[in-house]
């Protein structure tokens, strides 16, 4: 590796030492955040910064309390996969009621601190292996899970020995849900609110090390396409043991995408049905278990799950949902059932209430920007907080507000308090290499966002090929001002490639219209757009030489760079497919399902964008990367596609990564890209 990758490697993709996962407690008081101490570090402490006086204080350091770090359970090696976290040390914490304390798990030993002074310290016995530990109101007592149990210390088991796992989330609404927790405490920090997952009727899925066949092979779950989900239960669980469960039709809503308590008598809990194109907000007697609803959205295709924060209840008993405009054109919100935002609001995320208005995250120009907002209720006008070029975010509490904005020159964090203080954590992270500003230009008939990157220091009137670096897939969104989406990038282009990124149709942030057209058309939908897109920019700028055309991806993109060169060699000369899904019969409901319905309903539609009846026709060079501990695109994917290249004669390479998991981390993804280099290279001609 080049010195670029070694430090992109050595740093985690430069995140080691930037503070995350920050929240504030103790009513804007205190700002908890996670973060190493620099560069080189990998191992993340949790601090406090103090508001009122601007002090940094190291709670705890997870090289003190554990010298020598043993393995992480099972469970919680397996959330960090959902939740895509790279960094050692304390993955995550969870706060009081009050904000003043925190318990996390590290290497399955629980612990609990107090902030004040240089903080207070102690482990907490647990009865196994500790995950997700969450303390009640007061901090007086810790719930967690160890084993599939739920125990609360000082007590004890707290969930029925039925079989169950209890208290965790599942494989689908961790993955493509957003909801990574299981258990919730009452408000009066007496009562759990616990989910029960039954995970016996799905398919068990295998995964070995090669490189190690004197270890047994490790079994999970999963939930494939057309196949039973887990059942998922609600249980509000009693100090005194006794158990009440929360009702409604499981069978036409198994998905449980958020839950939570609303008041010392009331929980409220969004369920979703299997296909997603009807979404309820319940509210539930913890008493009794009953529920009524709320709220309902529903849309033809799916209800996008891209608005966090909705549907909810604001304060005044009205209920806030996602609402799309007529016409598609914008993704909104509505006040029981009546629009509130119109066309000129990209809706991304409702971050709470400050000023007696919401507090939203949305695009107003370009959808590779995003600004923070003031949206007033009753008027449905809005009033900018972050609306420089860049994506602006926000977290919110008490008054205090916490700014963070990325654009070219950086990411910086900004604590703006009620009596107009400012403040920042310090961000002890590596610089980013490149100040690098890519061409984004809308292109084709659909207004298809893209972006260019050259070399630096390129001669206009030299030929470039032409590398594609997309995603291209539903709910995500690649080109963005982010300068961190450009670092690698820029590398890719300053080794003799024109780097060209584009956002087909069905990814995130355009418009509703934008993101469903993907509906139940994956493959045609996609490399039509990246393709058209292509030829816009090269009739645009002529240094791209479309005759030589590389394209490489990862995970939705290794299946869009497999597919490429399988039916389109007239376009694509070489792919470089990494984690490549490449039957979507395999993978899993919830994502699947979502998009192209059931297989058994739709089983053309699934051949369609299947890539192993394709395989007979390559005719281009093929680079099949998987790794061999990937329980997310399974490496079977990748071996499915190269035991129907083998069959139909068709000569391809792979590589097959023994411990890999599908986020190749501890430099791993850097390793990969330096072969992909020698590829590319060698299979398109470059000197």
């Amino acid at each position: 590796m080049d010195d670029f990758l070694r430090l992109s490697a050595s740093t985690a993709r430069f995140t080691h030492g930037a503070s995350r996962a920050l929240s504030f407690g103790d009513d804007g008081r205190l700002l908890w955040f996670l973060r190493s101490t620099g560069p080189a570090d990998a191992f993340d402490s949790l601090w406090v910064l103090d508001t009122t006086t601007g002090a940094e204080i190291r709670l705890a350091d997870p090289r003190e309390l554990c010298p020598e770090p043993g393995p992480l359970p099972t469970a919680e090696r397996r959330l960090r996969e959902r939740t895509r976290l790279v960094a050692s040390g304390i993955g995550s914490y969870a706060l009081s009621g009050d904000g003043r304390r925190a318990a996390f798990a590290l290497y399955g030993r629980l612990y609990e601190v107090t902030a004040g002074g240089a903080g207070t310290l102690r482990e907490i016995p647990a009865a196994g292996p500790a995950f997700d530990p969450r303390p009640s109101a007061d901090g007086s007592r810790t719930a967690y899970v160890a084993d599939d149990v739920l125990y609360v210390a000082p007590g004890g088991r707290v969930s029925p020995d039925d079989g169950a796992r209890w208290g965790l989330a599942e494989f689908a609404a961790a993955e493509e849900l957003g909801r990574s927790r299981g258990h919730w405490w009452s408000p009066d920090g007496v009562t759990l609110l616990a989910a029960r997952v039954d995970e016996s009727a799905l398919q068990r899925r295998w995964s070995a090390d090669p490189a190690h066949p004197e270890l047994p092979a490790e079994d999970f779950a999963y939930p494939e396409a057309g196949g039973p989900n887990a059942d998922v239960q609600l249980w509000v669980l009693g100090p005194d043991g006794t158990r009440t469960r929360i009702g409604w039709d499981a069978e036409a809503f198994p998905y449980v995408s958020d839950a939570g308590w609303e008041s010392a008598g009331e929980i409220l809990l969004t369920v979703q049905d299997r296909l997603q194109q009807t979404v309820l907000l319940l509210s539930a007697d913890p008493a009794t278990g009953r529920t009524r609803e709320l709220s309902r959205t529903t849309h033809p295709q799916w209800v996008d799950p891209l608005v966090p924060g909705t549907p909810a209840r604001l304060p005044d008993g009205r209920m806030l949902t996602a609402a799309d405009t007529s016409d598609g054109t914008a993704r909104g919100l509505a006040v029981d059932g009546v629009p509130l935002t119109g066309t000129g609001v990209q809706v991304r995320r409702v971050a709470g209430i400050h000023e007696g208005r919401l507090l939203i995250e949305a695009g107003l120009r370009d959808p590779a920007e995003q600004q923070v907002l003031l949206l007033d209720t009753a008027t449905g006008e809005t009033t900018p907080l972050a609306d420089g070029p860049g994506v602006h975010g926000v977290t919110a509490s008490a008054g205090f507000l916490l700014l963070t904005s990325a654009d070219a020159d950086g990411v910086r964090r900004t604590v703006h308090t009620p009596d107009g203080r400012e403040l920042s954590p310090a961000d002890l992270s590596q610089p980013l290499p490149y100040r690098v500003t890519p061409v984004l230009e809308r292109v084709t008939e659909h207004a298809v966002p893209t972006a260019l990157v050259l070399p630096r220091g390129h001669v206009p009137g030299r030929k470039l090929p032409v590398l594609m670096d997309s995603y291209g897939g539903p709910g995500a969104q690649d080109i963005t001002a982010d300068p961190r989406r450009w670092q690698h990038r820029q590398w890719w282009a300053d080794q003799g490639f024109a780097v060209v990124t584009v956002d087909n149709r069905g990814t995130a942030y355009v418009s509703p219209a934008h993101t469903h057209a993907m509906y139940r058309g994956f493959s045609e939908v996609t490399l039509d757009d990246q393709v058209a897109a292509l030829h816009a920019l090269a009739a645009r700028h002529g240094d791209l030489d479309l005759g030589r055309v590389g394209v490489r991806g990862w995970s939705y993109g290794g299946y869009l760079s497999a597919m490429a060169v399988l039916r389109r060699p007239d376009v694509f000369h070489a792919a470089a497919a990494g984690a490549a899904p490449t039957d979507f019969r395999h993978y899993d409901t919830a994502y699947t399902e979502r998009y192209l319905g059931l297989p058994q309903e739709h089983p053309e539609v699934y051949e369609r964008d299947s890539l192993l009846p394709d395989a007979p026709k390559l005719s281009r060079p093929l680079l099949l990367v998987t790794g061999l501990a990937d329980d997310n695109v399974h490496p079977s994917h990748s071996l499915r596609l190269s035991q129907a290249l083998t069959d139909a004669g068709r000569p391809h390479q792979l590589l097959a990564l023994p411990g890999v998991t599908h986020m190749t981390p501890g430099g791993t993804r850097e390793k990969i890209m330096a072969l992909e280099l020698e590829f590319f290279r060698r299979e398109l001609g470059l000197g």
